[in-house]
């Protein structure tokens, strides 16, 4: 019998609406089975893996990666706005406050 490990999947479809599963699975799984396994893919059917990176505890990882025990599988939502032009609009914003 194979040894099992204990691990979770995360997604978060919109701040308001949040998947969290936690799993048993064999301890040779990889974090494309996770998600398979999880039900996330049934629960939200446009969930798209081609287009969402995923990780464990906020480092990227590749779906054929290996998971251990107690590991935290996260899949993310591509970014609605570059925090960095985010940053360049406020900043300008800023300046042309003070130079009033």
């Amino acid at each position: 019998m194979a040894a099992t490990i204990t691990v979770e999947l995360v997604y978060a479809e919109s701040p308001l609406q949040q998947f969290m599963v936690t799993l048993q699975l064999p301890s040779v799984s990889t974090i494309a089975t996770v998600i398979q396994k999880s039900g996330v893919l049934i629960r939200y059917p446009n969930l798209d893996l081609a287009k969402n990176r995923v990780g464990i505890y906020g480092c990227h990882k590749a779906l054929t990666d290996s998971v251990q025990a107690g590991d935290r599988v996260e899949i993310y939502r591509p970014l609605m706005a570059d925090p960095r032009e985010i940053r360049r609009a406020r900043a300008l914003q800023q300046k042309n406050r003070d130079a009033l």
